[in-house]
């Protein structure tokens, strides 16, 4: 990896044309990521791209989110997205497992679960979420950071009252990964949607875990790129899957990992930890001017009238709403500008208290 670099240096990497608060719906690509991809089509239409090519920006992408989430690249495995890696655990469970998930989550971390015939599933409030682990619980299946509103779930005592019971924990963490430090050594399972603070296109996702888990999910979309040698795995039996998380690869979109394996590679130069600090310092700052104390996360949900993100948009600003509320988040390319624009468009709009 090259050197590590800072907020403000990382921050120039990227080229909004608007004041960009949307993150937790699409991540912004850095430019090297969005030429990269760029390229990789040119050469499609040129006839130049090689297979080779696109496998070294796959094993790219692979080691890169590892070395960002603390696990051994061998442990990761890459497919399109989250509901296809929910689907591999939810058919892994036997008849009668009781799965355990948080109301009003994202529907990639429920419907697997609910689709699933055979499964008893039993929403509760994500801030009871850790008392409700008990003996017939077999897995817990929630998401690190909630879409809709951003809260946070109790990750640490989720892990403790999972392992005193017996539980195994599956945490989706698309809407954490990038900027929040996650215990990813410490989860069962951890399924990352690559397209939101990952930075990355669409059709990126990987899932990670314990090893031995790793190794009893059914590689029900095994294919040639989960052979154990990939290029040797194209015709013909017998099965010769690879005998780490890449048996549960599915064959790649090249063009999505060629731009997401820069982008993972300036997330991984900047740190979790910076991207931390910065993301909070401007939800924060978002915070404060609204009257709110502050928090402990980077999107920020308030309320405010019918019409408000429309207005927003037309002054050039971008957020989303979800569950009736007006949704902000804040990645690195977040200035204090940008948080100040939205604070005076949004003055009088918003009711707190």
């Amino acid at each position: 990896m090259t050197a590590s670099i800072d907020i403000d240096r990382a921050r120039r990497e990227f080229a909004p044309q608007v004041t960009y608060l949307n993150t937790a719906a699409y991540g912004l690509p850095p430019r090297a990521a969005h030429e990269a991809m760029l390229a990789a089509e040119r050469d499609r239409a040129a006839g130049r791209m090689t297979t080779g090519q696109m496998d070294e920006v796959v094993a790219r992408a692979r080691g890169a989110f590892a070395r960002l989430v603390g696990v051994p690249a061998e442990r990761v495995a890459i497919g399109p997205q989250v509901s296809y890696f929910v689907g591999l655990v939810a058919s892994w469970l036997p008849d009668g497992a009781t799965v355990l998930v948080a109301e009003e989550d994202f529907t990639s971390v429920l419907f697997p679960f609910a689709a699933r015939p055979g499964l008893r599933v039993r929403p509760v409030p994500l801030e009871s979420i850790a008392e409700a682990v008990d003996g017939t619980v077999d897995l817990v299946a929630v998401s690190a950071v909630q879409s809709a509103d951003g809260r946070l779930a109790p990750m640490e005592d989720l892990i403790e009252a999972a392992r005193a019971h017996g539980a195994r924990v599956l945490l989706d963490a698309t809407q954490a990964a990038g900027w929040l430090p996650l215990p990813a050594d410490r989860v069962d399972l951890l399924v990352v949607g690559g397209y939101k603070w990952l930075l990355g296109p669409r059709g990126t996702c990987f899932l990670t875990g314990d090893r031995e888990l790793l190794a009893q999910l059914p590689a029900v979309a095994a294919g040639w790129y989960a052979g154990a040698q990939v290029w040797e795995s194209l015709y013909g039996l017998p099965l010769r899957l690879a005998g780490d998380a890449r048996r549960l690869d599915m064959s790649p979109a090249w063009q999505s990992w060629a731009g997401h394996a820069p982008a993972l590679e300036l997330l991984e130069r900047v740190g979790v930890d910076a991207v931390h600090r910065h993301n909070l310092a401007m939800a924060d700052r978002f915070r404060a001017g609204l009257g709110l104390e502050p928090g402990d996360s980077a999107i920020v949900s308030v309320p405010v009238p019918e019409g408000t993100a429309e207005l927003l948009r037309e002054h050039g600003v971008v957020a989303s709403v979800r569950a009736g509320r007006l949704r902000c988040s804040f990645h690195l390319y977040t200035e204090e500008a940008d948080v100040d624009r939205a604070l005076e468009l949004l003055a009088d709009r918003v009711t707190v208290g």
